[in-house]
């Protein structure tokens, strides 16, 4: 049978805004508790009042940056309190630094893997106690096909990527017993803000979208609990013709 949302409790890490809100509110909408932050608090504030259009009860969250352990902890910990547990985590804070090795920073490598994959780690070892409280739960790794593209300029992503989904894997097998479930998602190209300002360049329609993914995350969630796809690649289905 199929699992219910309802009533179970989620923490989103990056659902201010692009794939992080869309997932907010489609786990909302489905009748879940959801535990949002974000680095930047008038993205938050912006991102609690339209979540909380109807389902004012079910959503909070706080300023949090996932690159600092405290603050990872410190998120968790908040929304256990708010909603009374932890039932799923989706690790989708991210950033994206495109240059060659020779002009990448020391600062922007360590920003890259702290934000995509240690973060991920941070969170993952403040969620999973709580989850087993609870006899169970669901971790989605939010990754990306970069995690087995590299591509020239993609150094430090493509490091973060990659190493997330071994963490995934890795993690999969070590609480799959505990009734934990993992899965990572890998997007290829999604029309969002992430590389560039909010509003900056036109939407390019035939790229995936936020709601794309989050509609990933609640089928892999309603999935039978003794089946567990592990890691799903999604493309856009009818990207640009090359020249």
């Amino acid at each position: 049978m199929a699992s219910d949302l309802k009533d179970k409790i989620a923490v989103v890490t990056g659902g201010t805004r692009g794939i992080g809100y869309s997932i907010a509110a489609a786990l909302l909408a489905e009748g879940a508790k959801v535990f949002i932050c974000g680095r930047d608090g008038s993205y938050l504030k912006s991102a609690l009042a339209s979540l909380s259009r109807g389902a004012s009860a079910h959503v909070d969250g706080l300023v949090a940056d996932v690159r600092r352990h405290e603050d990872c902890r410190r998120l968790i910990a908040r929304a256990a309190e708010r909603f009374g547990g932890l039932d799923i985590l989706v690790n989708n804070a991210g950033i994206g630094i495109m240059k060659p090795v020779d002009q990448l920073t020391p600062e922007e490598w360590d920003a890259t893997i702290e934000t995509n994959l240690s973060g991920t780690f941070y969170c993952c070892r403040e969620a999973i106690p709580l989850m087993r409280k609870r006899g169970g739960g669901y971790i989605f790794n939010i990754s990306s096909l970069a995690g087995v593209n590299p591509f020239a300029g993609g150094s430090a992503y493509n490091a973060s990527k990659f190493g997330l989904n071994g963490f995934s894997e890795a993690m999969m097998q070590d609480i799959r017993h505990d009734g934990i479930r993992v899965s990572y998602i890998m997007p290829g190209s999604v029309d969002t803000d992430f590389a560039a300002a909010p509003g900056s360049k036109p939407r390019e329609t035939w790229k995936l979208t936020g709601e794309d993914i989050a509609k990933a995350v609640i089928d892999l969630y309603k999935f039978p609990k003794s089946a567990l796809a592990s890691r799903i690649e999604m493309r856009p289905s009818q990207p640009p013709r090359k020249k």
